[in-house]
């Protein structure tokens, strides 16, 4: 958590997901696991782990995950709800540090927000447990709204919630099962 947020109270807590507003453009999502960062680095980064989380809502899935973790690579996640409707993002790596830090861009398919937002992930480790800050930008306090208003935290924090559960069942980071 960087130290702007860090003084800011939660604005929402969604099960374990800490929600915060750095600024009129910005939603700061914060949640602890405990798991190294390379481990919560690997979980963030590879599709095989991403089908298993990333996942929102009970009864979707991901038919599509498709990751090139390098700078100028892309991803595409394609999620499909238990009723069939579809919901696809895809966006361009810019910065990528492992285990601390991804930035890239995020664009939906059926934009329900306008514009393109920067998302960055920065994960940080103490005593073995890691704290994911995810920080989204958006092109307007308009945007920022409409994606407060979305939900969004609600299904993060079910993916979340995956993800911590996940995250004890793996062997650490760089040992092969």
């Amino acid at each position: 958590m960087d130290a702007n947020s860090a003084k800011l109270a939660p604005i929402r807590i969604a099960g374990a997901l800490q929600v915060y507003t750095p600024s009129d453009r910005e939603i700061s999502m914060t949640r602890v696991f405990n798991a190294s960062r390379h481990l919560v680095f690997e979980a963030l980064t590879r599709p095989e782990l991403l089908k298993q989380w990333l996942l929102g809502p009970p009864g979707w899935t991901m038919p599509v995950c498709e990751v090139d973790p390098r700078v100028g690579g892309s991803y595409r996640f394609l999620w499909r709800g238990p009723d069939g409707t579809e919901m696809g993002v895809s966006g361009v790596n810019r910065e990528i540090v492992p285990p601390e830090r991804l930035v890239g861009t995020e664009k939906f398919d059926q934009a329900w927000y306008p514009g393109e937002a920067i998302v960055t992930y920065q994960l940080v480790e103490h005593d073995g447990k890691t704290t994911l800050t995810i920080t989204i930008l958006y092109q307007s306090r308009e945007a920022r709204d409409i994606a407060l208003k979305s939900g969004m935290d609600t299904g993060l924090s079910m993916s979340y919630d995956r993800l911590a559960a996940l995250l004890l069942s793996l062997p650490p980071a760089g040992v092969n099962p």
